[in-house]
């Protein structure tokens, strides 16, 4: 499976210009099977939503949709949504052409206080997308590895992770990632954004891992770019075949 990261400069509260961008890069890199976006990658993440959050009816949603038909491919990234029930979420999207699935935030960022005005999900999602697992997460579900550790062994192929992960904090993203790759013994696709918002300065690095923590490509520092890289699942059921971590795991379930 062919998947493509768009590691960007968010223009912050600015939907429209970052469909735009978002559809720039999908054109100029056609013919991957799976398309990732950061964290929030519509508006920048915001805290205090309740001038940049989307409706449900979002644009950035529907071009998501929209581009998944038309470029028959999958496309995830998370965005800022006001529910119809007035909540915030913070809600990773996971679109195929027949399909649109979503998993809510459940770490949400206490010390930005994200907390105080998002309202956090509660159920883990599994996406599939030609006949594999797509486990989603959203930037500080990366420090929870029990979160992660979802399910009976072989329960997801991929994690996908995206992410505002700031440059403060570069050395723990390196690190997270490839833990939770190596933990799981899955792919780790790791969605970060570049540029500067009010408070944070974001260097990228995004990447994708492989069960053993090797990198199998990562995005320059600093740097608005694609990242493509092959997926080897095959590979992936012949290492849980021959080296059966998972089935020596605490518990098969978090909780």
């Amino acid at each position: 499976m062919k998947v493509t990261i768009f590691q960007t400069d968010v223009v912050w509260a600015n939907p429209d210009e970052n469909v735009r961008k978002a559809q720039r890069m999908l054109e100029e890199n056609e013919g991957s099977d799976l398309y990732v976006l950061p964290e929030m990658w519509a508006t920048g993440f915001a805290t205090t939503p309740h001038d940049i959050a989307e409706s449900e009816d979002s644009i950035a949603l529907r071009w998501m949709q929209q581009a998944a038909c038309l470029h028959h491919c999958a496309l995830s990234g998370s965005l800022a949504i006001l529910t119809a029930d007035g909540k915030y979420r913070n809600r990773h999207f996971f679109v195929t052409p027949s399909d649109t699935v979503f998993y809510d935030k459940h770490h949400l960022f206490t010390y930005g206080h994200e907390d105080e005005f998002f309202t956090a999900g509660n159920n883990h999602v599994i996406a599939e997308y030609q006949g594999r697992r797509f486990l989603l997460l959203t930037c500080y579900d990366l420090r929870f590895p029990v979160w992660a550790r979802y399910g009976m062994a072989g329960e997801y192929d991929a994690i996908i992770a995206v992410a505002n992960w700031p440059e403060s904090r570069q050395q723990a993203w390196r690190v997270l990632t490839r833990a939770r790759a190596i933990e799981n013994q899955s792919y780790l696709i790791g969605a970060n954004r570049v540029g500067d918002d009010e408070f944070c300065h974001y260097s990228g690095e995004s990447l994708v891992a492989d069960p053993k923590g090797e990198t199998l490509g990562v995005c320059k520092e600093n740097m608005e770019m694609p990242l493509t890289v092959d997926l080897d699942f095959e590979r992936l059921d012949g290492m849980r075949q021959r080296f059966k971590v998972l089935d020596d795991r605490d518990g098969r379930t978090c909780g």
